[in-house]
């Protein structure tokens, strides 16, 4: 499949809304998405679409969040939303993996993910309990992993993570 991965433009936002309600079959992750393009922790070049042809087929949203006392800026990956007829066809991997470049380009330290502990490795996601790095809420150990994008990006980088408030309504 030849998907084309580039930051949303305000023409996406319903499909966009689109592909995370048929990814998820739920609404949830569309308003967390539109609750997060309205706040200060939006990111506007590191939301992308993935297009077949005109059609937007995926998306996935990074946006920042905080961790420790020292509230080390980083960057939570979510949600990431493929139509459930694209699926297992290597979009989701060419979103990640555009992603993360633009982010490690843009000189961001690390990547917190809260997803399939056996999806977010294949791009070098590792627990975070591992950097000593800790939900505010209880989570599977395996679940919540953190990615350095430069070296040294989580020396130092330890405690809970803060995600954007609008978070609040949807578990990451």
């Amino acid at each position: 499949m030849s998907v084309v991965v580039e930051p949303e433009t305000r023409e996406d936002e319903a499909a966009i809304a689109s592909v995370n309600q048929d990814a998820f079959q739920r609404d949830d992750e569309a308003s967390l998405v539109a609750a997060l393009r309205r706040g200060p922790s939006f990111l506007p070049g590191l939301s992308l679409v993935a297009r077949e042809g005109r059609a937007v087929v995926g998306h996935i949203l990074f946006s920042r969040l905080h961790v420790g006392a020292r509230r080390a800026p980083g960057l939570a990956l979510a949600p990431m939303a493929v139509r459930r007829t694209h699926q297992r066809r290597g979009v989701g991997q060419a979103l990640a993996r555009a992603g993360l470049r633009l982010a490690a380009d843009g000189g961001e330290a690390f990547v917190i993910v809260l997803g399939h502990p056996e999806y977010y490795p294949r791009f070098g996601f590792a627990r975070a309990s591992r950097f000593g790095i800790r939900a505010p809420f209880e989570v599977a150990d395996e679940a919540l992993m953190a990615l350095e994008l430069r070296p040294g990006g989580l020396m130092g980088v330890s405690g809970a993570i803060e995600w954007a408030p609008e978070f609040g309504q949807v578990s990451p």
